[in-house]
């Protein structure tokens, strides 16, 4: 293999590395501020919340702009500088947090690929490789057009990911990468498979140690006779669908009393709505007077179901509901979850017999008349 290749075949490792990990977070970063904020919890500097945000886009910007500039060979001597500094720095940070484990993913890839801290760390040290040999070689790599072009080009990808952070940021993720992404039965997901099983009840005789076997619901209890004989001894399953723990094991629907209301509102067969708020406090209170209360009664008066899902407390529900005079019910569920549901606080989301038919940021909750007009039939 020539000095030549080997340096493309690392220019293209590291390029596409860093381009698709800037973009899946640029797409999302909300979710890079909630893993910000995961780490800060870890390490216990809770202080840095207010600085998630702006990292989570400084971050994937990097990325994004580091990963077009050594894939095009856009200034090379400052991108792979940028880029050996970048797996300097992470690569052993990646590696004590494979050791420690503070968090169960790196979310280095947003939810586009979710992999282990260990297999972070691992492909870590094949980008930092290709760093070195592209940094070692910099200086022998020319530039796409010329060094005044190249700035502009530079500038241009700059700004196109910013744009992109900022829009996602207002609306929601262009590209959704969560279990309750349009078009998803989230039913499997949030509702635990029940086991099936054929169960055989196993008798012995008292007399003679016979041993019989009938099934549970087949077997001669009612006959006196037969019960003075025979000893239950233990019984046997033949497993026809095993127990299967729901893929979002935490998320729950529950009222005040703690009655559990999941399975009747997922699996709802007519039109569902929910508004999900995963903090009240830091809820846009302007759009439940502004949008949400005209859409919810309209979609009342429509005969269709409208709940609102939060993390509050509920008696900061009952303060709140008062306040905004909110004509729907609240009920609770886990905050962390309500996130992973929309990245919106609030946000809007319609679903029929387990199927997400569309979700809204509270920014782009339309009149009722349109949402009827294009999802219910």
């Amino acid at each position: 293999m020539t000095i030549k290749i080997l340096i493309w075949i690392s220019r293209i490792i590291f390029g596409a590395a860093f381009i698709f990990a800037g973009f899946t977070k640029a797409i999302d970063p909300l979710g890079s501020t909630y893993k910000f904020e995961d780490y800060f919890l870890a390490f216990g500097m809770e202080s840095l919340f207010p600085l998630a945000l702006p990292l989570a886009v400084l971050l994937n910007t990097l990325e994004f702009v580091v990963g077009f500039a050594i894939l095009l060979g856009i200034k090379m001597r400052i991108s792979a500088w940028g880029g050996l500094l970048f797996m300097a720095f992470f690569t052993p940070l990646t590696f004590y947090i494979a050791l420690t484990d503070p968090v169960p993913d790196c979310g280095c890839f947003g939810d586009a690929w979710i992999i282990s801290n260990w297999e972070t760390f691992y492909k870590n040290v094949i980008l930092l490789a290709a760093a070195i040999i592209i940094f070692i070689r910099r200086k022998k790599i020319p530039p796409l057009w010329s060094e005044k072009k190249d700035w502009w080009l530079a500038a241009g990808i700059t700004v196109f990911v910013l744009w992109l952070s900022f829009y996602c940021l207002r609306n929601l993720p262009i590209i959704d990468f969560r279990p309750w992404k349009t078009g998803n039965d989230v039913t499997e997901l949030v509702i635990p498979t029940e086991e099936i099983a054929d169960i055989y009840l196993i008798f012995e005789n008292k007399e003679t140690g016979e041993k019989e076997e009938y099934p549970a619901d087949n077997y001669p209890w009612d006959d006196p006779e037969w019960v003075e004989k025979w000893d239950y001894v233990e019984q046997r399953r033949e497993i026809i669908q095993p127990y299967k723990e729901a893929e979002i094991s935490n998320f729950e629907i529950n009222d005040e009393l703690g009655n559990d209301f999941t399975e009747y509102f997922i699996e709802n067969p007519g039109y569902q709505f929910l508004l999900v708020a995963y903090e009240l406090r830091s809820t846009n209170t302007r759009s439940f007077t502004a949008k949400i209360n005209e859409f919810a009664l309209n979609a009342q008066n429509d005969g269709h179901n409208f709940i609102a899902l939060t993390g509050s407390s509920f008696s900061y529900i009952h303060s709140f509901r008062d306040e905004y005079e909110t004509p729907f019910d609240f009920y609770q569920s886990d905050p962390i979850e309500l996130k992973t549901i929309i990245r919106s606080n609030p946000g809007l989301v319609l679903m029929k017999e387990g199927v997400v038919l569309g979700k809204c940021h509270y920014r782009n909750i339309p009149p009722f008349p349109e949402v009827k007009e294009k999802l219910i039939r």
